[in-house]
């Protein structure tokens, strides 16, 4: 093929001045497409080339790495270039005037330029910004590419000084070139294409038929050709080329004509860049792009975006199809119109707030549905700024919270029902922090039973100052316990208010753990005044009671006390009438008449000691709280009894467990139980001829570890009505009885935390029997008094610990 050398030269330089800017552009697309949003910075940084970011409102946001390296500046030093030298003099101001420009433009530029680097040395860079788009097609931002084209430029020189350079340079430049003819028929192409094609010249030659270009894009491809060929403008198509394995590859085939001194056509130069990891970069960013769209549709939270001014112009589906509405309906202000009319004056008070503010806004508001109902959402927006801090978009998450709604409304309902229920049962809640003492008061009736000032923070010293100073010891020692890790706190304590009113207050707690790992006690208080008040006014009627019915037994018993008198007496008087004698004897027998005396003086111990016991069981006296000795009681109470119960001829066994444990309560009431229980045995045997009058008293401990008492009869028994309701008040199987006896022995027996109970022998007669519990602790004995604090009968009731 003959060329005209000079003609051909320079058309190679232009060709090749096209390749270099073209493997700028392809590098570029091809880097800049690589990678996801996610990983652009790592992108650009890693690019072999300089990146810059221009926003259309603030000029330069961001460059890479390389860039700056290869300057020595920092970002915001760049920000200012025009204040730098950082563009060579000779080309300045026509860069000024290109970066001022180019943003008007709505396509990409380019444009080339001498940049200084960090060493002090100039060469020659091209620039070529894209613009970035959003969906509606208005630019974002600009990404430039600033390809070192230095060696470029001095390649240029160098290819015109010698076409055997030029040549040399096509063949090995990374792209495929080819010539065409001005009637589009291929004349040449560069080594590196026909390499790739896999084809000689003349098999090119062939290409719209051979299957070099890919059959879906053949004919486009020749149409956009011919287009060229014929009206001259420049070629600019993307295809897929076969390579000589068979695989098709995306190539951008840019082709530029070549002109004579006419401006006639005499050749087209054509550059093939490869874009294919481009054309797959686009399509995975296009795939991630719908898989970001999947994604926030799929948010279980109604999702939107707006323009700084508020306007709405994105809403995920979810949205969408909650209210039932298209993007139309609600772009702009329309998804007002969704809002319960009652809440949108304040939610957009609180937007318009956040706009004003720049800050992130947050407000609750009903939300109407597809289905015409509405439901309690969260409104929440977040700003997105730029570099200078002004804020360019609004992003909102609407959260649906009517279940939370609804559970708020039951939760202040069920608080409301807890502090009416805490008034009508006078009970308050509180917490308190072992490590910091701290207390804290859950409900208002708790500064009313103590009757604080609500707004005054509680402490442990100020409920001191409440306590009754005689229980304060028992508040120091319960608050010990609690600190050593004592699981449960229940007692009882007094409060004295400051007119000298008493209260009795019962507390009730248990352990507990915060999250943060605190110790605490979580527990109640209650005002059991009237409570107490009640108990005591019940206590003095048993009390009473049980001293009406010792009266009672007291003339039943008549015979048997008085021959218990009568015979230390008569004892008495005989040893006083044999002294005399002694004394009057001649001579006085003086050692016979201190024996005499000894035994008077005998005598009316004894008697003293009848009296005594006869004093202690019928006085009327306030209840006592002491250690017992059941048996011991029992014994006392026999030599009140015994001659009672021989003058019914009943014989009485008595069976007394040994080492029987003590147990806690008040001597004389319980020994008015057993003293019950044994006459009425009497009663039951005193009807019977056929057989011996039997009566069994016993003790002993039972299978819970209680102290039991039994008194067994042999006598007529008792029959299963009788059985049910022996201990009832005013029921009595006796015909001159009172029906109070048993009854008072019930109420004795429970106050002791003890049961009572009757049963049928399996021969003959009954039984009766009580059990009361052991004492847990040593108990100190108590005196009678009209307000014993719970908390000292908790040391005997088996509840040391509260």
């Amino acid at each position: 093929m003959e060329m005209d050398i000079p003609q051909l030269t320079a058309d190679l330089a232009r060709a090749n001045e096209a390749l270099h800017r073209e493997v700028a552009e392809r590098r570029f697309a091809e880097d800049a497409l690589r990678a996801s949003e996610s990983e652009l910075r790592l992108t650009l940084d890693t690019l072999p080339a300089g990146i810059i970011v221009v926003s259309p409102e603030t000029g330069i946001m961001d460059a890479n790495k390389r860039l700056l390296g290869y300057l020595g500046y920092t970002l915001e030093i760049l920000k200012q270039w025009t204040t730098t030298d950082m563009v060579h003099p000779d080309d300045f101001g026509g860069t000024l005037k290109y970066f001022r420009t180019f943003m008007t433009l709505d396509r990409e530029s380019r444009f080339e330029t001498r940049i200084r680097r960090f060493d002090g040395v100039y060469r020659w860079f091209q620039v070529r910004n894209n613009p970035l788009r959003d969906a509606d097609g208005r630019i974002l931002r600009w990404y430039g590419v600033l390809t070192d084209i230095d060696d470029q430029k001095k390649a240029e020189l160098a290819l015109r000084e010698s076409e055997g350079q030029l040549r040399l340079a096509v063949n090995t430049t990374p792209g495929l070139i080819a010539t065409f003819a001005p009637s589009g028929a291929a004349e040449d192409v560069n080594a590196q294409f026909l390499e790739y094609l896999g084809q000689t010249i003349e098999e090119f030659s062939n290409w719209p038929t051979n299957g070099t270009v890919h059959p879906a894009d053949v004919e486009h491809h020749v149409e956009v050709l011919r287009g060229s060929f014929h009206s001259g403008r420049p070629i600019d198509t993307e295809t897929r080329l076969r390579r000589f394995d068979g695989a098709y590859r995306w190539f951008q085939v840019r082709g530029l004509p070549a002109k004579d001194a006419d401006g006639r056509i005499i050749r087209w130069y054509c550059l093939m860049i490869d874009i294919d990891d481009r054309k797959h970069a686009e399509q995975a960013l296009a795939a991630s792009e719908r898989n970001l769209q999947v994604t926030v549709d799929a948010i279980p939270a109604l999702a939107w975006s707006a323009h700084p001014d508020g306007a709405a112009d994105f809403f995920n589906q979810h949205y969408l199809d909650y209210v039932g509405r298209s993007l139309d309906d609600l772009a702009d202000w329309g998804w007002t119109s969704a809002v319960h009319p009652e809440d949108l004056q304040r939610l957009g008070a609180a937007l318009e707030k956040a706009r004003e503010t720049g800050s992130s806004a947050e407000c609750e508001a009903r939300l109407c549905g597809a289905d015409a109902k509405y439901r309690w959402f969260i409104f929440r927006a977040s700003p997105l700024r730029d570099e200078t801090g002004a804020v360019v978009r609004w992003y909102g998450i609407n959260t649906d919270i009517e279940d939370r709604k609804r559970a708020e409304d039951e939760l202040v309902k069920s608080e409301a029902s807890l502090a009416h229920a805490q008034r009508v049962s006078s009970t308050g809640s509180f917490v308190w922090i072992l490590a910091t003492r701290e207390i804290t008061f859950f409900s208002e009736e708790l500064y009313r039973i103590f009757e604080f000032d609500s707004s005054v923070p509680i402490t442990v010293e100020q409920i001191a100052t409440r306590v009754h100073p005689d229980d304060i010891p028992l508040l120091t020692t319960k608050l010990a316990e609690a600190q050593a890790g004592i699981v449960d706190h229940d007692y009882d304590v007094r409060l004295r208010m400051p007119d000298g009113r008493v209260k009795y207050l019962r507390t009730e707690s248990r352990p507990d753990t915060q999250v943060d790992g605190q110790k605490i006690f979580v527990g109640t208080m209650q005002d059991i005044t009237e409570r107490r008040l009640a108990e005591e006014a019940v206590n003095e009627l048993r009390t009473e009671l049980a001293y009406v019915s010792r009266v009672s037994t007291l003339g039943a018993m008549t015979a048997s006390i008085a021959h218990e008198v009568n015979q230390p007496l008569s004892g008495i008087i005989t040893n006083a009438s044999t002294g005399l004698r002694m004394l009057a004897s001649n001579p006085p027998d003086i050692e016979g008449a201190r024996e005499t005396a000894r035994r008077t003086i005998r005598d009316g111990n004894r008697a003293a000691e009848v009296v005594s016991k006869l004093r202690a069981l019928f006085s009327k006296k306030s209840e006592t709280t002491e250690s017992v000795d059941l048996n011991e009681a029992v014994r006392d109470l026999l030599a009140l009894t015994t001659i009672e119960l021989r003058r019914g001829r009943v014989d009485l066994e008595v069976d007394l467990a040994p080492d029987l444990p003590k147990i806690v309560g008040d001597r004389v009431q319980l020994q008015q139980v057993v003293l019950n229980l044994l006459l009425n045995a009497a009663d039951a045997v005193s009807e019977i001829e056929d057989r011996p009058r039997r009566v069994t008293l016993s003790t002993a401990m039972d299978e819970d570890g209680q102290v039991k008492l039994t008194v067994k009869d042999n006598g007529v028994g008792i029959d299963p009505e009788s059985i049910n309701r022996a201990f009832d008040a005013f029921y009595t199987t006796k015909p001159t009885g009172m029906g109070i006896g048993l009854s008072v022995s019930r109420s004795i027996i429970e106050h002791h935390r003890g049961r009572i109970w009757a049963s049928r022998n399996a021969d003959t007669g009954a039984s009766f029997s009580f059990a009361i519990p052991q004492p847990a602790v040593q108990v100190v004995p108590t005196e009678p008094a009209g307000h014993t604090p719970q908390g000292a009968k908790a040391s005997h009731e088996g509840s040391p610990n509260a």
